[in-house]
């Protein structure tokens, strides 16, 4: 059996005996939202505008159990939802779970470097935690790339190597101490707990285990996942764009781009911003994770298929003619010009926005453009373009 296909079967071992992500099933639609899995706030994420349609098709590849695919399927609700997955056990999971909350998504036995035995293309492909579980990932994105239509998004996670160097000390210890019992994963589960157990409290590794993992680590099937794992690939900026550029895709952005900005580190330095200005977006991105190393455990980012145009709102004839409609990733802004932005953080807006934002309630039916919107409340073009760029108005045509 090549070494490909028998890391494959390992990975697809592992989450036979511990389906993963281990949530719960539930009898109702699940709670809360990730805006990277709406279509709306991805696209306009990406390009700045609300898309044309949204009786899109969604690939959701390396399912696992299907919560991200459930998301899917509830927060999109005219499109069409495929996952994939190499682990039959965690495919029954997820046609269960979508089953219990009336989720109606099309689900295949299938790795990514089969995706192409699906027929047609997909607007958006969520590949959240999989490439860097595989024998090839570079074999695995431009499999991926080639079902994504032109003008689609791509969002793609994986593990970045400084954030999670104390993690990967503990998979080999773990190894070590299994000897010829690696690939027995309730094993590797019990060893891992018992060094956790013995190790000084003041130990690095039992440390950063309790500040930053130890809450979802409670259970066995994310501590398998993080420890005892058959295959994993970790990036750092300059891997991480070897990856992106054998896609053949555009990088549009990481869908996280405030741990992104270097202000948040050296902004106290005007001489070292200055400094940074000459550097390419590559470099000031290597940078930042070399000075904030343990904030970098993941990239998480959007690639797209040309024709992909950016939208900038900067010519005020366009604006005006604009059919504004709230994010539908926003939480409480009914209610008080403070509340919950798409990433769960609170925003607290000025009275014009405020009221700007609430006349675009139900504009989705009326179709009023931005201009006529203005003529009956006191906000300004600067006001809805704040609102624009805080993704809290959705704009299009």
């Amino acid at each position: 059996m090549p070494d490909s296909q028998a890391i494959s079967a390992a990975v697809a071992k592992l989450y036979d005996t511990y389906p993963f992500p281990p949530e719960p099933l539930l009898n109702e639609p699940p709670p809360g939202y990730n805006w990277r899995w709406n279509w709306l706030a991805a696209f306009n994420f990406c390009t700045g505008r609300r898309p044309e349609r949204e009786n899109v098709r969604i690939l959701d590849a390396g399912c696992g159990t299907g919560v991200g695919t459930e998301y899917l399927v509830h927060l999109n609700p005219q499109a069409s939802v495929v996952g994939i997955d190499l682990s039959a056990g965690a495919l029954a999971v997820a046609q269960e779970r979508c089953q219990k909350t009336g989720a109606a998504a099309e689900f295949h036995h299938l790795s990514l470097f089969d995706v192409e035995q699906l027929p047609g293309e997909f607007d958006l492909i969520n590949c959240v935690g999989v490439l860097h579980h595989t024998p090839d990932p570079i074999r695995g994105i431009q499999a991926l790339a080639k079902k994504l239509a032109p003008g689609g998004i791509m969002h793609i996670f994986v593990y970045g190597e400084l954030g999670r160097w104390e993690i990967n000390l503990m998979q080999e210890a773990i190894a070590l101490l299994q000897g010829d019992r690696q690939g027995d994963y309730s094993d590797g589960v019990q060893v891992g707990r018992q060094i956790f157990a013995a190790l000084p409290e003041n130990n690095r590794l039992r440390q950063r285990e309790t500040e930053r993992w130890s809450w979802e680590n409670q259970r066995d099937g994310y501590f398998a996942d993080m420890y005892v794992h058959p295959q994993e690939i970790d990036y750092n900026i300059d891997t991480l764009f070897e990856l992106i550029d054998a896609s053949g895709l555009e990088f549009i952005g990481f869908s996280n781009p405030q741990i992104w900005q270097l202000d948040r580190l050296v902004g106290q330095s005007p001489e070292l911003i200055e400094r940074a200005a000459t550097l390419s977006d590559r470099q000031r991105y290597r940078l930042i994770e070399l000075l904030d190393p343990q904030a970098i455990t993941h990239y998480e980012f959007f690639l797209g298929r040309s024709p992909i145009h950016q939208e900038d709102w900067l010519e005020d004839s366009r604006l005006l003619s604009a059919i504004p409609e709230p994010s539908p990733c926003i939480y409480g802004w009914q209610d008080s010009p403070q509340f919950f932005n798409l990433d769960y953080q609170v925003v607290k807006l000025n009275d014009a926005e405020w009221q700007f934002l609430l006349a675009c309630n139900g504009n989705q039916v009326r179709q009023k453009n931005v201009g006529e919107i203005l003529q009956s409340v006191e906000a300004s073009l600067e006001d809805v373009r704040s609102l624009q760029r805080q993704q809290i108005v959705l704009l299009g045509f």
